[in-house]
């Protein structure tokens, strides 16, 4: 599995916290940094889909079904 190049997620964050610092009304990308955020955003999230649906099965795969019998006898053992 590659990793994943969060670089315009992180400028992103970084352009949001600058124009917060300086009290920007608003925050402008051009439409080449928005489709840059935009796929990585949805590569991220189809990852972490895959690593929970592969964790969600292999959860309900390792689950062991535990035995238990009981035997009665009427309380004829007891002393």
């Amino acid at each position: 599995m590659q990793p994943i190049n969060t670089l315009p997620i992180q400028q992103f964050l970084t352009q949001v916290k600058n124009a917060d610092a300086s009290k920007a009304r608003e925050v402008k990308i051009t439409i080449e940094q928005a489709k840059n955020l935009a796929f990585t955003l949805g590569i991220v999230m189809s990852r972490l889909q895959g690593d929970l649906e592969k964790l969600v099965l292999n959860s309900k795969n390792n689950k062991e079904e535990e035995v238990i019998t009981v035997e009665l006898n009427g309380g004829s053992d007891w002393k």
